[in-house]
């Protein structure tokens, strides 16, 4: 049976205890983890880069993505892939060559995600489904975690989910941006099936607890849509 995956976003822990923010997600039965790499360029902010990619890569053996919030992504794929990442994510409004930039990561062995920022139509993507493992679909402006959720991107979630069964993918559906308690049932039942959540899991006195709470009320909400 499908089941809505929690990725947690390490920007939004406590990085002097990197290692105990992994294993206690992990220990809460996180699938997956997310690291978003920011240039201050793409997005207003500067975060990590290929070392902390290696550096969480040797403390768990979660699938790893790669948000990369940079420009020029096709300049940096191989040096993440080499890192560990499994799961590449690029934006489509960072590079004139998305395909190619696609093409390449799947050569190297990795899945390649494509994201968009809020003002990005759905429909932009059109051309690339067949490249592409999983889609993101910001519902925030990428930059900074703790912002509000943006609820008109659920109707973009809403298109995007068409989009794929339409076509019959197996192309995995992401949102992230103020996923919380109160979203996550939004959004899952828009068609989201992979939330990124930070602050709502790394901002609470008991990580683990907030992911498995997460877990569960995501789950809840895909159980009463199915």
């Amino acid at each position: 049976m499908a089941r809505v995956e929690i990725a947690p976003s390490i920007l939004a822990s406590d990085f002097l205890e990197l290692g105990a923010a992994i294993r206690s997600v992990q220990e809460a039965g996180a699938p997956r983890l997310q690291v978003d790499v920011m240039d201050g360029a793409f997005v207003p902010n500067i975060s990590v880069g290929q070392p902390v990619v290696t550096a969480v890569r040797r403390a768990t053996d979660l699938l790893i993505e790669t948000h990369l919030m940079i420009e020029r992504p096709e300049r940096y794929v191989a040096d993440f892939a080499a890192a560990g990442a499994d799961l590449i994510i690029v934006h489509l409004e960072a590079t004139t060559q998305l395909y190619r930039v696609l093409q390449h990561i799947r050569e190297l062995g990795k899945k390649a995600g494509v994201a968009l920022n809020p003002a990005t139509p759905a429909v932009a993507l059109d051309e690339v489904y067949d490249l592409a493992d999983l889609i993101l679909v910001m519902t925030v402006s990428p930059g900074f975690g703790g912002q509000d959720f943006i609820a008109p991107m659920l109707d973009k979630v809403r298109q995007v989910r068409t989009a794929i069964d339409r076509r019959g993918l197996p192309i995995e559906l992401e949102v992230d941006g103020g996923i919380d308690d109160q979203t996550a049932p939004e959004v899952v039942d828009a068609g989201a099936r992979v939330l990124v959540a930070g602050t709502a899991i790394y901002g609470s006195p008991d990580i683990s607890e907030a992911v498995r709470r997460l877990d569960r009320i995501a789950n809840r909400a895909l159980s009463r849509k199915m």
